[in-house]
């Protein structure tokens, strides 16, 4: 049992509250990214005591299963037995309201005072941590910085852009630079992010609103040829996306 002391909102709980349209789907308590201390322990847990502070994991991993041992993913099996489908994840929920289950976002549930996790759900940090802050560690922060860094492998020496400056797309020019990027274009419609995004790492800065000509042409003009690396942190359509995917994934299972 954890106390949630700050929670961060993502688009991922904005498309579940306000987009998806099965009904058993509700009531539940969305929420993913936090920070908190640990209230109390159950029976057998070792690694964790009341007063460590945390972070909740939505993508946890065990460390066991196949896919945990391959380098390729960090799909976990025991994560998706957990909440592979609506019925398992409501199986596995911990929270209740007037004697019903809610339903547990994620397994974790962070727009809750408290919340009841599996001990592989949750990460120790530093006891000096502020949880104002760490709490972007839960998801925004790793998924740009990740793509950056282990999705896109930026290589020393390359050229990247980094399109959207929210706190996704400023963590991707934080991966550029750490894998040691020469040159960063951030593109944002909004100006007064730029500044923000040079602190985070960024060489360049291009509007698209200052260009009459596709930005695509901009970027090959200021590189002589276009980027190494293209990655796009802006507001994407899920249901599209997962659409897309999931065909994807059918003919390749052919």
């Amino acid at each position: 049992l954890s106390e949630i002391v700050s929670t961060a909102l993502c688009y991922s709980d904005l498309y579940c509250l306000f987009k998806v349209v099965e009904k058993d789907f509700f009531p539940i308590v969305l929420g993913h990214e936090a920070a908190g201390i640990v209230e109390s322990v159950g029976p057998g847990v070792t690694e964790f005591q009341p007063g460590d502070k945390v972070i909740p994991l939505y993508l946890p991993q065990c460390g066991e299963c196949r896919f945990c041992e391959s380098p390729k993913t960090n799909q976990c099996d025991v994560t998706w037995s957990r909440i592979g489908s609506k019925e398992m994840a409501l199986a596995n929920s911990r929270l209740t309201c007037n004697g019903h289950k809610l339903r547990q976002f994620m397994d974790i549930s962070t727009f809750s005072e408290y919340t009841v996790t599996h001990q592989m759900s949750v990460a120790k940090v530093d006891p000096d941590a502020p949880l104002d802050k760490v709490c972007l560690l839960g998801c925004g922060v790793p998924t740009g910085y990740g793509a950056a860094v282990n999705t896109a492998k930026v290589e020393p020496g390359s050229t990247c852009a980094v399109f959207g400056l929210g706190a996704v797309g400023l963590a991707a020019v934080m991966g550029c630079k750490a894998a040691g990027a020469k040159m960063i274009i951030a593109v944002d419609i909004n100006p007064d992010k730029f500044e923000k995004a040079r602190e985070f790492g960024a060489t360049d800065f291009v509007n698209p609103k200052d260009y009459d000509e596709p930005i695509s042409q901009v970027l090959m003009e200021m590189t002589g040829g276009g980027v190494d690396y293209s990655l796009e942190c802006v507001d994407s359509q899920f249901r599209e996306l997962s659409e897309t995917i999931s065909r994807c994934v059918f003919v390749c299972g052919f």
